[in-house]
């Protein structure tokens, strides 16, 4: 597939994206490899061929899940502004 003048200049519209007319060939070059490329790797059979998550078949290493911190609620509600039922209050943001 090749792209032409036009379909790169409505791609950089749609993407807000500012190109000068000088660049606009090396773009449509650019794009239609890609394009050719994802193409090409359509008609590769992936017959039986799982699904991975993640190309390592790792396991992340994960840290132990304990509570290393207080509970200081009743503390931090002390020196609250406004607090009322354990709620802390703000200023209406909306009218």
């Amino acid at each position: 597939m090749s792209l032409q003048k036009s379909d790169v200049e409505k791609i950089a519209h749609l993407a807000r994206l500012s190109l000068s007319d000088n660049d606009i060939p090396s773009y449509a070059t650019n794009l239609s490899n890609i394009l050719q490329l994802v193409a090409q790797m359509n008609h590769t059979d992936t017959e039986g061929v799982e699904p991975m998550a993640h190309p390592l078949d790792a396991t992340q290493r994960l840290r132990a899940d304990e509570v290393t911190e207080s509970n200081q609620r009743e503390y931090f509600q002390t020196i609250a502004p406004a607090v009322e039922n354990g709620l802390y209050l703000v200023p209406r943001v909306i009218e």
